[in-house]
């Protein structure tokens, strides 16, 4: 069960990396992909404002995506 449970939670992040365009923008590179978000872990670590950003556009997205579907 809690493989199953954790197969599902990758799948779902892997979904994230390509909703947010990341496999197109990289030509699917995952030595580039692992490397942009070691990057941006880092720069989440120096500035404390960076999750609380990235918290809100993450929100802001998943509505606007929401509403989309909710006016088709």
């Amino acid at each position: 069960m809690a493989r199953r449970e954790r197969t599902r939670h990758l799948i779902e992040l892997g979904g994230l990396v390509q909703k947010a365009g990341l496999v197109d923008l990289t030509d699917d590179d995952r030595a580039t992909l692992y490397g942009a978000m070691l990057d941006l872990a880092a720069r989440a670590r120096e500035d404390g404002n960076t999750l609380a950003l990235w918290k809100r556009r993450g929100r802001r997205a998943f509505d606007a995506e929401a509403e989309g579907r909710e006016a088709q």
